[in-house]
């Protein structure tokens, strides 16, 4: 097969096709349908939009499939054209996308050389960074917002935010006051309210009908826990966190948080107690909503144990099974069917008048690793769920009626994402109780009938080694999506060979922005593991070694700085100077400083961008952003014969999501150790203590550790001198 990669299609034989794991005769039908496409296409793109939509299906070995696209683009000049692409619109289908309806309507009106959607998208994209107001105005009016008062402006250009911080980036929506929960459950008529809001099923229950909750059952259940929050004596402001898994109670609770008045606490379920009591504490969180147990298959994992052991505040227990709590609640702690009683005096439990907020209150306080060891809480106001919803209209091209899946969680920004990215857009949630790694999941994609998914490349990666999704039909799927960490070309060629070569949307932003600030488009043609444009309202500046900005329209590679103007990113943190975070040392361009965010990114020949992980000391595990010091603090204490340890995000060979290695020095370092039981006491230290889901990949001996003359660790260095992953032995550092 390597031998074949290397051809053209003028040197393929029936037995190359046969090789792939074809029969004879269904080689020699597969060939002469293939020499007729060949023949009568001109051009590598068309080519291939014609092989893999009309000739490939998801029944064929993959390996014709890689083939096939390697062989289609044996003589593309990347160096010229930049990535080939993967997938191509159609000008017809294009015409039907979000952007592509208001450009044919009013294209003309809005750009000065309009031509058609594809060809102007482009320009559509510079408007919605040079006229803010003009891109935000329609995409306010797109998503049906109710304000209790509508704003003075789109942008005001303050210096400063509502609690007198530096504001570089000005202020959204200044004067705005509504409730972005109330915003998710408008029932503006009797169709609406019969539409699907949520669906879901249970792991281990494959083969049973999906459940269902209408828009007008949503908005019953969220309205009556919002009346037990103010029966159980919260009041607006508060700050309630959720740590359970993303099921429809996750949904109703955190919509019911936000609608009155308070603000949710973002917790992971899989988080150790010490993770759980930092977060509660700087938040300063008045109650936690939590489950008895997690399920998992056949297995528990425990979780109100957990919050015990955080000494969490007064907690309201919901059970995992349908028996009941399985665990003894604490004095003062309620179960969930005592707190919804709180609702018995109250005239009209099923309705609640939603709490009015400014546009800049605390809706969410979720976190994000810093370089310090703690982690930053970041608030979001009631302006950054509509720059998620707005990303998911523009880029995921999510629209009315569609249903949508993204396995996460609410300590992930992108739990909360999902559900204003589907509600916010009149489509529906898609949610799966169970790990999404197995068959069931991928039948609960075809069965829900989803347009768009979500995942992490991680996901994919495990979907390809065990053939799980083979015989499953993602006919409805119009795109997927990638967030979270660095994806791999053959795994994504993999998936979207198993949807009829559907787009896979590259998303990629950050707690403190709400959203992407680098994307992909259904207007565009994507190519594999690289985004196509910035995010609509986003600029990105590329900086060189010295910090400066490279010119926009050449390719380059260095970090990756904002312009401070994105609509709903944060403009503060609860325990930190967000100025001095985002925004001190950065450049100044056309009279505004940057923002930093702290990526190495890649703009490509063409127009491409590729992310190239983090440039300052945190990496991306499983799709979650961890300070190397915090595993470092783990690691240092875990074993009595270690010294000190760095701990390194890199890629595995062929590209993917960040590994992690831990180079370490011993305290003697005449003495003789055993990596494996090395590596087998940090996974488990840095497993209880952080996360179940990180894994230690690798483990490396260095006589000391390179540091810089203030005595920092080099770690971009040991990223170079290590990477790929190979399970290092020894270093000569």
């Amino acid at each position: 097969m390597a031998k074949c990669r290397d051809k053209i299609f003028g040197e393929l034989t029936e037995m190359d096709i046969r090789d792939t794991g074809l029969s004879p005769s269904k080689a020699e039908l597969f060939c002469k349908n293939l020499i007729r496409i060949v023949q009568s296409t001109q051009g590598s793109v068309n080519l291939w939009i014609k092989i893999s939509q009309a000739l490939l299906t998801p029944a064929h070995p993959f390996a014709l499939h890689r083939l096939l696209y390697h062989t289609t683009y044996k003589n593309w000049n990347s160096e010229l054209l930049g990535p080939p692409p993967a997938w191509t619109p159609a000008l017809e289908d294009a015409k039907l996308t979000n952007i592509g309806r208001i450009l044919v309507a009013r294209g003309a009106e809005l750009l000065a050389s309009y031509k058609d959607p594809i060809a102007s998208f482009n320009d559509f994209y510079q408007l919605s960074v040079e006229k803010p107001e003009v891109y935000w105005d329609i995409v306010l009016k797109e998503l049906g917002l109710k304000f209790h008062e509508r704003p003075s402006c789109i942008l005001k250009s303050d210096e400063t935010n509502f609690l007198g911080e530096p504001c570089p980036g000005g202020r959204w929506l200044p004067g705005a006051i509504l409730n972005v929960a109330e915003c998710c459950l408008q029932l503006d008529s009797e169709e609406r309210g019969r539409e699907i809001a949520v669906m879901w099923r249970n792991e281990g229950q494959d083969d049973s009908p999906i459940s269902c909750l209408t828009m007008a059952e949503l908005r019953e259940r969220v309205c009556r826990v919002a009346n037990a929050l103010e029966g159980a004596g919260f009041r607006k402001g508060d700050a309630i966190a959720i740590n359970m898994p993303m099921d429809v109670h996750a949904v109703i609770i955190y919509l019911a948080v936000i609608l009155a008045g308070c603000a949710v606490v973002s917790i992971a379920d899989s988080f150790a107690p010490s993770e759980i009591a930092s977060r509660l504490k700087i938040s300063k969180a008045e109650g936690i909503f939590t489950q008895d147990v997690i399920l998992r298959g056949q297995r528990t994992h425990p979780l109100y144990n957990r919050v015990v052991e955080a000494n969490g505040p007064r907690a309201i227990v919901l059970p995992a099974r349908d028996d009941g709590i399985q665990v003894v609640l604490r004095e003062g702690d309620m179960t969930w069917d005592k707190f919804l009683e709180l609702t018995s005096t109250v005239d009209r439990p099923d309705d609640f008048n939603a709490v009015a907020m400014n546009i800049d209150d605390t809706s969410n306080i979720l976190f994000s690793s810093g370089t310090t060891g703690d982690p930053k809480a970041i608030p979001w106001t009631h302006a950054t769920p509509i720059k998620a919803a707005a990303d998911a209209w523009a880029h995921h091209d999510i629209r009315h009626r569609d249903v949508v899946a993204w396995p996460t969680n609410l300590g992930w920004m992108m739990g909360p994402w999902l559900i204003y990215a589907a509600l916010l857009n009149r489509a529906s949630i898609a949610l799966y109780n169970g790990a999404p790694l197995g068959y069931g999941f991928a039948k609960f994609v075809q069965d829900a009938k989803v347009t768009m998914l979500g995942l992490v490349p991680s996901i994919a990666k495990a979907w390809r080694n065990t053939q799980v999704v083979h015989g499953c039909d993602w006919f409805h799927l119009r795109c997927f999506s990638s967030s979270g960490e660095a994806s791999n070309v053959d795994d994504y060629l993999w998936l979207m060979s198993q949807a009829k070569y559907k787009p896979i949307i590259e998303y990629c932003g950050g707690t403190e922005i709400g959203g992407g600030f680098v994307t992909g488009s259904m207007l565009q043609p994507q190519t594999l593991s690289a985004f196509s444009t910035p995010a609509m309202g986003c600029k990105i500046v590329i900086l060189d070694d010295r910090g400066q900005p490279l010119p926009s329209d050449l390719p380059a590679t260095g970090e990756c700085a904002l312009d401070p103007s994105i609509f709903g990113s944060s403009t503060r943190l609860l325990n930190a100077s967000h100025y001095n975070v985002y925004y001190k040392g950065m450049p100044q361009v056309q009279g505004k400083i940057l923002r930093r965010h702290g990526d190495e990114i890649e703009r490509t020949v063409g127009g491409y961008y590729r992310a190239h992980g983090r440039v300052d000391d945190t990496m991306n595990l499983g799709g979650i952003k961890v300070s190397s010091v915090e595993i470092e603090r783990v690691c240092n204490a875990a074993h009595e014969d270690v010294l000190e340890t760095a701990a390194v995000g890199v890629p595995p060979a062929g590209g993917g999501p960040e590994q992690l290695l831990i180079v370490l020095v011993l305290k003697d370092s005449r003495k003789a150790i055993s990596l494996e039981d090395l590596k087998k006491v940090f996974n488990a230290a840095i497993q209880a203590k952080l996360n179940p889901l990180f894994k230690v990949n690798a483990v490396g001996i260095a006589p000391s550790l390179p540091r810089t003359a203030s005595n920092k660790v080099m770690r971009r260095m040991l990223r170079s001198q290590y990477g790929p992953v190979t399970c290092p032995k020894k270093s000569s550092l």
